[in-house]
Order: C-alpha cells, then structure tokens, then sequence
C-alpha cells in the first residue's frame, strides 16, 4: 500500500498524492469534481473514529471529580472505589481480545454496533447502583462492551492507511480524543454542581446513544468480505500466537502498554492527589486536569504535522519515554519531601510535562507496531488494546496503596512503568538495528 494514504475502505474515498479522488480498492479515478466531496467524507470518517476513541476517556474522566463523592455516597473506602476504574478499564483490556478478530472474520461495521449498545444499556445500569460492588460489576461490563470502539477504530485506520499517512492519522484521532479529557472533568465538575455523581452516568448514557446513531448512520464496512478470516477461534488464538513471537511487535506493545500506565497511575491518583492532599476543588482539579490534556494533545499534532516524515518515529518515541522518566523522576522527589514541601504549582507542573510527553509515546508505538501486522489489524489493534489496559488495571489500584495522605505511590507507579517502557523499548525493538521507513 502506498505512503500516501489511500483509502481502501469499501465506503470511503481519499484523495491521492496527483490531487485526484481515488476509488476504493484500485477502481477507476473519480472525477476531479468528485475530490470536495471525498475530502467531506474523510473529514466525516476522521470525526467519527476520533469519537469512538473520544468515548473510553470520556467514560472515565468524566467520573474523576465525582470519586470522593462516590466514596461518601456508597460508604465505600477510596481504594474500593478506585476499583470501579479497575474494572472498567479491566473490561475494555478484555473486551478488546474477543472484539478485535470478531472485526476481522465479520468486518468492522457490526462488531462495533452491537458493542455500543451493551455499553449504553450498562452505562444507564450504573446510574442505579446501590452499592459500590455493583457499581464495580456495571463499570466492567460497561468497559468491556466500550472496548468495540477503541480496537475497531484502531482497525478501521489500518484497513484506510499506510506508513507516513498512518502515523498522521494516529496523530489526528489524539487531536480529536484529546479533546475528551479537556471537557470530561470539567462537564463532571458542573454536572455536579446540579446533580450528584449518578447524573454523570446519565450524560454518559446519552452520549452513547448519539454515538450510536452517528456510527450506524455514517460509518462505512471498511474491511472487504475477501480479506476478512474465515477460521474460528483456533485461527485467532494462532494469529495473536504469531504476532507475539514478533519480538519487535512485542516491544512496541509493552512500551506503548507501560507508558499508558504510568498516565493511568495519574488518572487514577490525580483527584484523590490535587483535591484532597493539596486542598484544590472539583473544578481547580477539572482545570488542572484540562491544561496537561491539552499539552497532550499539542505534543501530538507536532509528532504529526512536524516530526512524521522528518524524524524517524523511533526517535521521537525515544525522545518521548526519555522526558516521561525524567518528569516521573521530579515527581518522585518532589512529592517524597526530598525539596520540602514544594505545594501544588511544582507538583502540577511536573504533571504536565509527563502528559505531554504522552503526546510522542502513544502514537508512535500503536504505528510502529500496526505498520508489522497489515493482514490483520483487528487482532493487533486487540492485543495492544488489551495489553495497555490490563497493565494499566493493575497500576491504578497501587496508586493508593498507602492511603489518601500521600502522593508517593503514584509517584513510584509512574517511574517504574515509565524506566521498564524506555528498557522494553530499547532492549526489544532495538532500533538501532533496524532502518525504519518513515
């Protein structure tokens, strides 16, 4: 497939390197007056996976001011309530394994479908539940029906793009995705401001509705019935048997898994950190949270509009785990008293340089490693789904392993996944052996 970028999606055009519209799957070119029109539906397609990926922040950040409230309303300890993250997020790690080679025997389209409704039907659960392990048991079915979303846009830009194109993509869908974590915790900071935590969810369940109508309505069958798998479970278990043995896909996976939980040990601790150990509000937390987003999201359009193309992916993946150690390095001393009691202003600065790094991180491991598994994206987009997921389900409980009084642990969490990231990275990948395309 060419690096330009062109489409093969049975329902979407793009345009080629001439200017030209290109018809799907090497058809005949479109004619020139047919290139506006194709650039609104790749618009469209981009703004449609850019919500699918937009929804699992959505569905978790949204929530964030609202955990002590949860803990008071449930009479349930932090750490307990902190497992309705663990669950959710353990759930799309899960989800994202059965979903991901359903998408690749039975095309993209109907996989996602029926996973949005699960979602909505679990999320409205949750505006209902009386106690906190119940709440627990609607957040993991909530997140293992969400998980369609996340593996099926992964997929869906791999079955459209290649190379250069497809690191760009990646940079775009964070452009659009990264909007969610700006907007979430400060919609949940006034949401309740008029209702209490349980009127989250019911956002959450309207949201998914209107996700719903807008996939059923404007997203296209991206994978063709002749490239789909026709072998059953047996056939996947071997397809992500063979992609594991890829010692460099491997890398790419657990770099990319380790560094999502070094930002999900801040997701995870961050409201308990800056609204109960350093005294801010819901919505100074929601603002706070808003800024390092939004450095995340500035660091990944210049990964994507400057350094792809440029910059070898490696490079800027390197760059980004190397700044991410260092800021969780400050963190680690800044919060342990090692500068005495620096306050707020250092603690959210160091923050935001951790996230924005994400910026580099992120992208350039799931295009690094999709770019190795072209004949079968939706298992691969399943595996680096699950494996991010499930390693950050398993930071998100540590965070608050010594109790609300101290921001250590998330501290500790970060730099440890954040050292083993840059260790996988270049201990697997080694890229220094290798002459990358782009």
């Amino acid at each position: 497939m060419p690096e330009s970028g062109v489409s093969r999606a049975q329902q979407i055009r793009t345009t080629d390197t001439t200017g030209t519209a290109a018809a799907p799957h090497g058809g005949a070119p479109l004619p020139g007056g047919a290139t506006a029109a194709a650039r609104r539906t790749g618009l469209l397609v981009t703004l449609v996976l850019g919500g699918l990926t937009a929804l699992p922040p959505l569905s978790m950040d949204m929530y964030l001011p609202a955990l002590p409230a949860v803990t008071d309303s449930l009479h349930a300890p932090a750490a307990t309530v902190q497992l309705t993250l663990t669950a959710c997020l353990t759930g799309m790690a899960l989800g994202q394994v059965v979903v991901g080679p359903m998408s690749d025997r039975w095309g993209r389209r109907r996989p996602l479908l029926l996973g949005m409704v699960v979602y909505v039907l679990a999320t409205a659960l949750c505006i209902f539940a009386p106690s906190a392990g119940l709440l627990i048991a609607f957040r993991l079915i909530q997140g293992l029906a969400g998980a369609a979303g996340i593996v099926i846009a992964r997929a869906v830009v791999r079955d459209m793009y290649d190379g250069v194109a497809m690191a760009r993509f990646f940079s775009t869908l964070m452009l659009i995705s990264g909007v969610a974590p700006v907007i979430a915790p400060v919609i949940g900071g006034q949401v309740l401001r008029l209702t209490d935590w349980r009127g989250i969810f019911a956002v959450l369940t309207v949201v998914g509705v209107l996700f719903t109508l807008v996939v059923w309505k404007w997203l296209g069958e991206t994978l063709p019935p002749a490239e789909r798998h026709t072998g059953g479970i047996g056939d996947a278990l071997r397809t992500m048997r063979a992609l594991l043995a890829d010692r460099v896909f491997t890398g790419y996976m657990i770099a990319g898994s380790l560094a999502f939980a070094a930002l999900f040990a801040y997701v995870s601790a961050s409201p308990f950190v800056i609204q109960e150990i350093y005294g801010a509000s819901p919505q100074t937390f929601s603002l706070l949270f808003g800024i390092n987003s939004i450095g995340l999201i500035t660091v990944g359009q210049i990964n994507g509009k400057l350094l792809v193309g440029r910059v070898s992916l490696d490079k800027a993946l390197t760059c980004g785990l190397v700044v991410i150690v260092t800021a969780a390095v400050a963190l680690l001393l800044m919060t342990s008293g090692a500068f005495g009691d620096v306050g707020l202003v250092p603690v959210a600065a160091g923050l935001f340089v951790l996230m924005s790094a994400m910026g580099l991180a992120m992208p350039n491991t799931n295009a690094q490693a999709l770019m190795r598994t072209k004949h079968a994206a939706g298992s691969a987009s399943a595996l680096l789904g699950t494996s991010q997921f499930l390693i950050g389900a398993v930071a998100s409980p540590l965070v608050g392993i010594a109790g609300e009084e101290t921001a250590v642990p998330m501290a500790v969490v970060q730099l440890v996944c954040a050292a083993g990231a840059l260790v996988c990275f270049l201990g697997l990948c080694r890229p220094w052996q290798r002459t990358s395309a782009i």
